[in-house]
């Protein structure tokens, strides 16, 4: 018996269902959800403190652990996730282009749902229901397949989902949880081609680096988060400092969250050394090349390596660069193509870097915590893509379709 088969076969069962289901009727799917959180938030911030102190008792993360805590700041912000959601523009059924040939034939694309979604995650319970509503209003089936440790925070959101299926009048396989904890459940997903249409894993390195390594069907993800901010001589110093400081320290576990410092050797010492001790107070460690340690006593040796680390904690590497083509060239060699930002008042060096800069996304005098579906304007997001392939940044609504063309004639046939 494979049951990631029988549960795709239903999921794609219910395909007809969502492609029929109008605008008004998805939003009310979500918006029942939403407010079935609500009403339930006590329930689900018990099972998230149940799920928290397991988690504490086998020893996990802490990085993991801020992404499975919620707050009832925090579970409220999953239910107005919803809401905003259910607010968008449809995509499906989007005329994206038109153009006509001069044999008369009329063409026309269109946004469709991609099918069938398998995401993975872990830790993040909101993910449950922000990927429930963003492949519904997409007009997508998915297979939801969250981390052990968040189980119980899971289970209170997907019934919550559930509700708002059924007051929409949808079919319940439209949504459905894949049960954790068992690995082999992982291993059914990523072989189910031709029954699932694509994966999207958000999660820790082993995870995602397992899922691109494995999968057999299309796969958007990205793999690091190295992500830097680079300060040039013409940077504002407050305005520097306080984006350097919130894309490092306002939370530390994010894929958004900063790891390399550049800081322009042209730029003035006082501005150095307002950077570095703002992180190291923070309080951050600094791990820098030998001009970055010549600048404050506290900054411990970097070797290679932390230029190419992922810390998911309050841990920085920093180097000076020699402007802005060293620092391009550094973001080259080590970053992952994931966020970069420039801090610079001088126009031109923001957009040679806006221009040059192989990333998805690319930032000016902003923080890289931006780094975000929400703040992006687009409700919600079940992750960041770096591929090259479909969908590249926030993956949102118009990520979670694809297009099909249209072709409308008066007869013709091809000579």
């Amino acid at each position: 018996m494979n049951l990631i088969n029988d549960m795709a076969r239903a999921a794609r069962a219910a395909l007809p269902a969502l492609a029929a289901a109008t605008t008004a009727q998805k939003s009310l799917a979500i918006t029942a959800a939403a407010a079935a959180i609500r009403g339930r938030m006590a329930e689900l911030l018990a099972a998230n403190a149940a799920d928290m102190a397991a988690a504490q008792a086998s020893s996990v993360s802490a990085a993991l652990q801020d992404r499975l805590a919620l707050d009832a700041g925090r579970a409220a912000g999953i239910a107005a996730g919803l809401d905003a959601v259910a607010g968008l523009t449809d995509p499906v059924g989007e005329v994206i282009a038109q153009w006509a040939q001069p044999n008369g034939l009329q063409f026309s694309r269109v946004r469709v749902p991609l099918g069938v979604i398998g995401i993975i995650y872990e830790s993040r319970p909101g993910v449950t229901a922000d990927a429930a509503a963003l492949c519904l209003m997409a007009g997508n089936a998915c297979l939801l397949r969250g981390g052990s440790e968040a189980a119980l925070s899971n289970a209170v959101l997907l019934d919550c989902v559930a509700f708002g299926l059924r007051s929409a009048g949808l079919p319940a396989a439209a949504v459905q949880m894949v049960p954790a904890g068992d690995r082999a459940l992982v291993g059914q997903m990523l072989s189910a081609h031709g029954l699932i249409d694509v994966i999207i894993p958000r999660g820790g390195k082993g995870l995602i680096a397992r899922v691109q390594q494995e999968a057999r069907v299309p796969v958007l993800a990205h793999l690091d988060g190295i992500n830097h901010v680079y300060v040039d001589a013409s940077a504002d110093p407050d305005q520097a400092v306080a984006i350097v400081m919130n894309s490092k320290l306002r939370r530390t576990a994010v894929c958004g969250a900063m790891e390399t410092l550049l800081i322009d050797a042209a730029a003035p010492l006082a501005l150095k050394q307002r950077l570095l001790a703002a992180l190291l107070d923070g309080p951050c460690e600094v791990r820098g090349d030998a001009a970055v340690q010549a600048i404050d006593a506290r900054v411990i040796p970097a070797v290679p390596q932390d230029f190419h680390t992922e810390y998911i904690a309050a841990i920085a590497s920093a180097a000076e660069v020699a402007g802005v083509d060293d620092a391009i060239a550094h973001i080259q060699a080590h970053g992952s193509q994931h966020t970069e930002c420039v801090v610079a008042r001088d126009a031109a060096v923001a957009e040679r870097f806006l221009g040059r800069v192989d990333a998805a996304i690319v930032l000016h005098n902003a923080s890289t915590q931006f780094a975000d579906g929400g703040e992006f304007g687009f409700g919600a997001e079940i992750g960041i893509a770096t591929g090259r392939l479909h969908a590249r940044g926030p993956v949102a609504l118009p990520e979670l379709t694809i297009f099909k063309t249209l072709v409308r004639g008066t007869g013709q046939v091809r000579p």
